[in-house]
């Protein structure tokens, strides 16, 4: 099996996509660049040419009309957004438009385009750039959206989204390009709507996606060393969302941490923690917790940075305060 970093995987799944299917187009900024969106289109501009491969001006929202208008004539369109945070520009032809087309028309029209959009946090960027849109794409009827964390699975959720009938938002966090594993060479595809137990345990299930998924590995092997065996799921698709997956861990483990990249109130962490409390309620040995970003803008100093974004030791923490804690479900006040 070859290993590939995250960012080469990536780059082959685009290619599969464009060399599999003639109605795949890849359309976005910087497309043709080595660096601007990470190098992970490296050699599709020479490869495939300026009618399948479509670099753009910065508009957000025209580019992303286009994309969808595309999808409604019969193409497969990958619109990229290398700042996730300028897709608040394309709300109107995402959201108000590509997810309800289907619905509107009884069926009789889809809109099978992919929004890919990298979330760029850290490095001193600041509130504007730094910013994961997954929670509110989430709320949206009609949107699929989906948040690797792995080189084997960017890959297969890539050419599944790209694949479906549906639109779909590809959630895709640089800070994860660096990270290498296992990635077949042939294309393949990870289902949509399919978590996946990352590590087995007894103790406490942690959730997680993406970045905070790799991060909530990272606490499960420092609690590991102290005898605490932790469940790690990553959820991979936040919509659909494989609650059974999440149920029947946590009728295992009785304790329930959801881990997240976006801001707190009303995110993907409530979401769920809302599943597991009414649906698991009997199993769970105390109250279901959350981490997440604050309900603050990020910060730009580097040393703010480090508090607002949580890791493996503040996921370790609440983790093992959780299982310190008596087995009754109470109620409890939450660290802002």
């Amino acid at each position: 099996m070859r290993h590939l970093t995250y960012v080469q995987a990536l780059n082959e799944a685009l290619a599969q996509a464009l060399e599999l299917d003639s109605r795949v187009l890849l359309i976005g900024q910087g497309v043709i660049s080595p660096w601007y969106v990470g190098a992970s289109t490296k050699g599709l501009y020479d490869r495939f040419g300026p009618t399948r491969v479509i670099d753009t001006p910065v508009s957000e929202s025209a580019v992303t009309g286009a994309a969808v208008g595309a999808a409604l004539a019969g193409l497969r369109p990958i619109v990229v957004h290398p700042r996730m945070d300028f897709m608040y520009y394309a709300f109107d032809q995402i959201v108000n438009h590509a997810a309800n087309w289907r619905h509107m028309f009884g069926g009789g029209a889809s809109v099978p385009v992919v929004f890919w959009g990298i979330i760029n946090r850290g490095g001193e960027q600041a509130a504007q750039h730094s910013q994961a849109l997954h929670g509110m794409f989430a709320h949206v009827p009609g949107l699929k959206v989906v948040m690797p964390s792995t080189p084997h699975d960017v890959k297969g959720l890539l050419l599944s989204a790209v694949d479906d009938d549906d639109p779909v938002v590809f959630v895709d966090e640089r800070w994860l390009y660096g990270d290498v594993g296992e990635v077949p060479e042939e294309p393949y595809r990870v289902p949509l709507g399919v978590a996946v137990v990352r590590r087995v345990g007894t103790a406490i299930t942690i959730a997680a996606s993406s970045w905070m998924a790799r991060q909530s590995l990272r606490a499960a092997e420092v609690l590991a060393m102290e005898g605490i065996d932790v469940e790690v799921i990553d959820v991979r698709s936040l919509k659909p969302l494989d609650t059974e997956c999440l149920l029947a861990s946590v009728r295992k483990t009785g304790r329930f941490l959801a881990v997240d990249g976006g801001w707190r109130s009303y995110g993907a962490s409530a979401e769920l923690c809302a599943v597991v409390a009414t649906r698991a309620f009997d199993a769970l040995k105390c109250a279901p917790a959350r981490i997440a970003l604050p309900d603050l803008p990020a910060p730009a100093a580097r040393t703010l940075e480090s508090m607002y974004y949580p890791d493996a030791e503040r996921i370790a923490a609440r983790a093992r305060s959780m299982v310190a804690e008596p087995q009754r479900c109470v109620a409890r006040e939450e660290p802002a």
